[in-house]
């Protein structure tokens, strides 16, 4: 496994007890191991029982955790915004300008672009001092829409930074008589926070085509639903070079069944077993039972062990 690792998958598959029970047999390896909760539902306190918040705190040995606050860290981008254009717009235009960015903040794709920045913050700032990092990602559809931001934003900073060199070029034209110079425009203010936030989409979309770096898992249950929409996500996420490593089946039920329903439900699952076997022949295919109980502290370190001998087969 790489050390980097996303585990997603549609709403209520198991994805916060597989990724937490994968963290937690990293950690009994002896690995340094950071879990990431990126779901606004944030069910890793309630899994381990502890308080956990947006500054990484330890749970375990050799295991730290931290739950990213999606509209927290949409506020401070905002603030930090408006601190950068205080710096260079007239003090005239600056109650226009939050009125705007006030209106941008209820926008759509305004808080996947501030968590966007805190989960690429922290991979880039602690990937040398954890051996792992496991994310714990929310349902697919915000979980693309946060992935494929690096190929989105590039091209819109793209755009910006050159349109406005052209209105540095036009000014120094005006004033001077000629264009500006590459130092001219390095100073420009504008031009500088445009390529500070480009050089981070670059170096994220560096690590998130890098295959022996960062992986996705994808968990499912063995029902049409979660394999038809596991389909699509997997082909949105090798179009922008995310490499997708395994998929874990989860909530497997036992085999010796007894009543007629359950053993009709077991007969259905078979079948689709055998579907995903075929669909995801390419890729790394696990099995997780169907606990007895909810996970919780107690128990988490049942599914964690089972970790071990799945990754070994």
């Amino acid at each position: 496994m790489n050390r980097i690792i996303f585990f997603g998958g549609k709403g209520g598959v198991g994805k916060t007890t597989c990724s937490a029970s994968y963290a937690l047999y990293q950690a009994k390896r002896g690995l340094k191991t950071l879990l990431v909760s990126t779901d606004p539902a944030h069910s890793t306190s309630d899994i381990f029982e502890r308080k956990i918040n947006d500054t990484i705190s330890n749970l375990l040995p050799n295991l730290d955790a931290i739950e990213i606050d999606g509209e927290k860290e949409s506020k401070k981008y905002m603030d930090d915004i408006r601190v950068s254009l205080k710096q260079i717009v007239s003090p005239i235009i600056v109650e226009q300008i939050n009125k705007q960015i006030d209106a941008a903040s209820i926008s759509p794709g305004t808080e996947e672009a501030a968590l966007f920045d805190k989960m690429i913050e922290i991979i880039i700032e602690k990937v040398d001092e954890y051996d792992r990092i496991i994310f714990d990602t929310a349902p697919t559809g915000h979980t693309l829409r946060l992935l494929s931001l690096p190929e989105l934003l590039g091209a819109w900073l793209e755009t910006l930074i050159q349109k406005r060199s052209k209105s540095v070029n036009l000014m120094s034209m005006a004033l001077k008589g000629h264009k500006a110079s590459d130092k001219d425009l390095e100073k420009d203010e504008v031009i500088s926070i445009l390529k500070r936030r480009y050089d981070k989409v670059l170096a994220a979309k560096k690590i998130m085509m890098d295959d022996h770096l960062l992986s996705f898992i994808f968990v499912i249950n063995a029902e049409k639903l979660p394999i038809d929409e596991t389909v699509k996500a997997i082909n949105i996420l090798e179009k922008y070079n995310v490499m997708v490593s395994g998929i874990i089946v989860n909530r497997i039920l036992p085999d010796n069944m007894q009543d007629e329903f359950w053993i009709s439900k077991k007969i259905e699952e078979q079948k689709y077993l055998n579907i995903i076997k075929e669909t995801f022949k390419n890729k790394k295919i696990y099995t997780l039972p169907l606990l007895k109980e909810d996970m919780k502290a107690n128990n988490i370190g049942i599914i964690a062990d089972m970790f071990a001998d799945l990754v070994k087969s």
